[in-house]
């Protein structure tokens, strides 16, 4: 395949205005090949350039998984242990009686919540990709201010505050029962800080980013590299607006650090954390994590019996390790067995598979139907190039 025809193939999403630009990546081995196409505005006066800077909302869960496994391997976390020592906001749970039950309607937890259940997703809390019905639980989070949807790290409370907030509510199941979205990952940031004795960003900043090289990450875009930062649209009516300009919520540092959806990244910075995970830990004679850690991160935590129940994909391809998906059996038209990665509503997607390091950043979000078209596109051609592995 030829970087012509990867352009032209997700180009044609440009083309037909389903999306104003991209950046893509591809890396076979250490042969590495980018791409950029479109505009950053929507009167298309500002192209796309591979070193523009994107939110990456859910790309963000892997660093932050990365941060919680580089204190177990200091031995400053054991992911057996329960959280209430750091977290004691969280201890003596309480668990709804049903899933749709009245907050009042609870049990005792069978147990504590471990530092496993926030990597697995497994604590209690979090999206139910396979049941979206409405509940009294939902709603007294929104209530509550602590965070469902897209992410809007401006208006979200200090750390302190959205732990007090989270810790009124009970627990929608058991501790290690069930596999829920997102929540896990917001909790982590906040246990990565107060394990660490510093805030999430210190942490990231002192042994991962700069360690990696990865100079464009964070949580904000400092005013010098304002000129890179990419304006991000949604659909909303059928009508493309504004979500967030550039001098929006990620022109400052927030208050509340998002583990699971806060960062903003580039092609080249996230290569270099994508590298270091598929070379087992380390990046240019630089350790970042164990092996041991590496293979925890990128191996399947969940049961068949949870995967059935609702997982990361809605046909069971795909499982769960720590802070990442992965594929659980070959998809004919992209990623094999293996392979991990995972993808952020506001417009983007990693995977490795293999050799293969595939990455695609977007300035629009997904629609409320999940993905657009240029994403399956994007995955074709990674399965493409895994079954080959031959340089572009």
């Amino acid at each position: 395949m030829t970087v012509h025809e990867i352009d032209r193939r997700l180009g044609a999403h440009i083309a037909a205005d389903e999306l104003p630009g991209l950046a893509w990546l591809v890396a076979i081995g250490d042969d590495v090949t980018t791409g950029a196409i479109g505009h950053l505005d929507a009167a298309g006066t500002t192209p796309v350039r591979t070193d523009t800077i994107f939110r990456i909302s859910s790309m963000t869960k892997p660093l932050t998984a990365v941060a919680t496994s580089i204190l177990i391997d200091d031995g400053v976390l054991d992911p057996a242990e329960p959280v209430d020592a750091l977290l004691p906001e969280l201890a003596d749970r309480r668990v709804l009686a049903n899933p749709a039950a009245e907050l009042t309607d609870t049990v005792p937890a069978n147990r504590p919540i471990t530092v496993d259940d926030l990597l697995t997703f497994r604590l209690g809390w979090g999206m139910d990709f396979a049941d979206f019905a409405p509940t009294p639980l939902d709603a007294a989070w929104n209530d509550l201010e602590l965070g469902w949807g897209p992410p809007t790290p401006a208006r979200m409370p200090a750390p302190n505050t959205w732990l007090a907030r989270l810790g009124t509510l009970p627990l929608r199941y058991q501790p290690g029962e069930r596999w829920l979205y997102h929540v896990g990952a917001s909790v982590l940031g906040l246990l990565v800080a107060r394990a660490a004795g510093r805030p999430l960003s210190e942490f990231l900043a002192d042994r991962v980013l700069r360690p990696l090289g990865m100079a464009d990450t964070g949580f904000s875009v400092p005013a010098e590299k304002l000129a890179r930062f990419s304006p991000h649209y949604a659909e909303i009516d059928g009508a493309r607006t504004v979500f967030d300009p550039v001098d929006g919520q990620w022109s400052t540092p927030p208050a509340f650090e998002g583990g699971g959806d806060g960062l903003v990244s580039t092609l080249a910075d996230y290569h270099r954390f994508a590298r270091m995970l598929r070379d087992g830990g380390a990046l240019d004679g630089t350790r970042i994590l164990s092996e041991r850690a590496v293979t925890a991160m990128t191996t399947n935590h969940l049961t068949p019996e949870q995967l059935a129940r609702g997982g990361p994909s809605p046909d069971g391809s795909a499982g769960w390790g720590y802070g990442v998906g992965v594929q659980l059996r070959d998809l004919p038209d992209g990623p094999r067995a293996g392979a991990y990665g995972w993808a952020g509503g506001l417009g983007s997607i990693w995977s490795t598979d293999g050799p293969v390091i595939a990455i695609l950043l977007t300035d629009q979000s997904w629609g409320s139907a999940g993905p657009p078209p240029v994403f399956a596109t994007f995955e074709r051609i990674l399965g493409e190039l895994a079954r080959t592995a031959d340089p572009l």
